[in-house]
């Protein structure tokens, strides 16, 4: 049997339309692998303590920082996001954990007051978690 020419060319693009719609997730290029030159990871492994970020989320090398409240921080080096609303990078992370309710205002992650160099330093521990 010898399909008509508009039926052979609509399965043609119902063959195509898959990879069509696979190939549009990644239109977008990743963001950089996140990095931080700064900071001093042993001290921000130990500020993570102090500020009791462990009580909300599962820290790997954090005594007792097994929160389940917000994410787990696992392998947060190979993320892409913050909080899904911002590139993973130093800058962005640092603010984050700044001032985490001008990120995203409403946020269950609370404001603790975390200063610059703090912040650097919980950045470069948590970028070691890759």
């Amino acid at each position: 049997m010898r399909l008509p020419p508009r039926l052979w060319a609509l399965g043609a693009a119902l063959l195509v339309l898959p990879a069509v719609a696979v190939t549009g997730c990644d239109s977008t290029p990743p963001p950089p692998p996140p990095e931080s030159r700064a900071g001093h990871p042993d001290r921000g492994a130990r500020l993570i303590a102090e500020y009791g970020c462990g009580s909300c989320h599962t820290v790997p090398g954090v005594r007792q920082a097994d929160g389940l409240v917000g994410p787990p921080l696992t392998r947060f080096g190979a993320r892409s996001y913050i909080a899904g609303e911002l590139p993973n990078n130093a800058d962005n992370l640092r603010r984050w954990i700044s001032d985490p309710q001008s990120v995203e205002p409403g946020t269950a992650m609370p404001n603790l007051g975390v200063g610059a160099i703090d912040a650097q330093d919980i950045a470069a521990y948590l970028y070691t978690l890759d």
